[in-house]
């Protein structure tokens, strides 16, 4: 299987997701030009990392796996799953590095656990951990995907150190998930935490703004605030909220805390971006809407959903998966939505 890492976003999700398939399909693939369309082209340390993490699943034998790589060849065998160990050495993003292996896992032969050490739980251009395990998981238990995360250490940039532990049952008869209708909110919960910086209440401070916005517009929310004290080489705080509804939608959001950012800044910025989603009444919110494209085209038969907008890696995760896997995903605006359907 031929990849030109350049398409659509340019972006490292080709890459990661390429490797995935490749693994489930059992091709050998080569892609290039990886990530072009980024400032500093080809694999940077998190990148690699989760290349040979998916090595590791399915015994695969790599070429091009090294620092700044533009070309790789990626030739697995047989997915054997187990425990497997990942280190990433920098703040690069550890759930990244989960999404691109859960996918392999659940058609591994046996149970996996994947402890992966060294880098950043909660970092920038990337979903926080808490986004995973409170948002993506969820939704994907709709689809009978049984997998969980635990947090040893949270890491933030520019040090990292984070630490986290992903297991999984395998199970390659994913189910379609169909959620065209959102329903009425039951309910706005939310975890605001932050690392050695209780003494300035951070995350109480995150989580009172948040509230406060989403009071302000109609909606009150349970936010319980961590005050973690894991990775003392490293301070840094984080907000994930999200809204469940009676139709089993959950629309979510996050915001990390930076160097001269107010936590206050940091709670409302995570309580606009759920009220910019909850304001159209999406099924699914634009960060949770291109993760779920591969599962949706792994699962046999017909699925669907509303997301209020057509981000870059929608259209990339998109045109992979009717690449590789030789599917059909249908756009149309409905409204001020968009149904992304994929056909059975």
């Amino acid at each position: 299987m031929e990849i030109d890492g350049s398409q659509k976003s340019g972006s490292g999700t080709i890459l990661r997701l390429s490797v995935a398939l490749a693994a489930i399909s059992n091709q050998s693939l080569h892609i290039t030009n990886i990530r072009q369309n980024r400032p500093q082209p080809g694999l940077k340390p998190q990148h690699l990392e989760a290349v040979l993490t998916a090595g590791k699943l399915c015994n695969a034998k790599i070429e091009g796996a090294h620092l700044g790589s533009k070309e790789l060849w990626f030739t697995p065998q047989e997915i054997r799953g187990g425990n497997v160990e990942a280190l990433i050495e920098t703040a690069g993003s550890i759930p990244m590095l989960l999404l691109a292996t859960l996918p392999i896992c659940l058609f591994a032969k046996n149970p996996v656990q994947m402890h992966v050490a060294k880098g950043g739980t909660d970092t920038t251009h990337a979903p926080t951990i808490n986004y995973l395990r409170f948002i993506f998981l969820p939704a994907l238990k709709q689809m009978c995907v049984d997998a969980e995360i635990t947090v040893q250490k949270y890491g933030y940039y520019p040090k990292g150190m984070g630490e986290a532990t992903m297991t999984v049952k395998p199970n390659c008869h994913l189910k379609p998930i169909d959620i065209e209708i959102f329903g009425k909110i039951k309910d706005i919960n939310g975890v605001s935490v932050c690392t050695f910086l209780a003494d300035r209440q951070v995350a109480e401070r995150q989580a009172r703004a948040a509230q406060d916005y989403l009071s302000q517009n109609g909606y009150s929310a349970n936010i319980k605030v961590v005050n973690d004290q894991s990775n003392p080489i490293q301070k840094g705080s984080s907000i994930v909220l999200w809204a469940e509804t009676d139709k089993n939608v959950i629309i979510g959001s996050d915001a990390i805390g930076e160097l001269r950012k107010m936590s206050e800044a940091v709670g409302k910025e995570a309580a606009q971006r759920l009220l910019n989603e909850l304001s159209v009444k999406p099924t699914v919110d634009i960060f949770l809407a291109d993760m779920l494209i591969p599962y949706m085209a792994l699962a046999v038969g017909k699925s669907s959903f509303l997301c209020r907008t057509i981000s870059e890696h929608i259209e990339s995760n998109i045109w992979l998966m009717e690449k590789m896997l030789n599917v059909k995903f249908n756009i149309q605006k409905v409204n001020n939505l968009y149904t992304i359907e994929k056909n059975s």
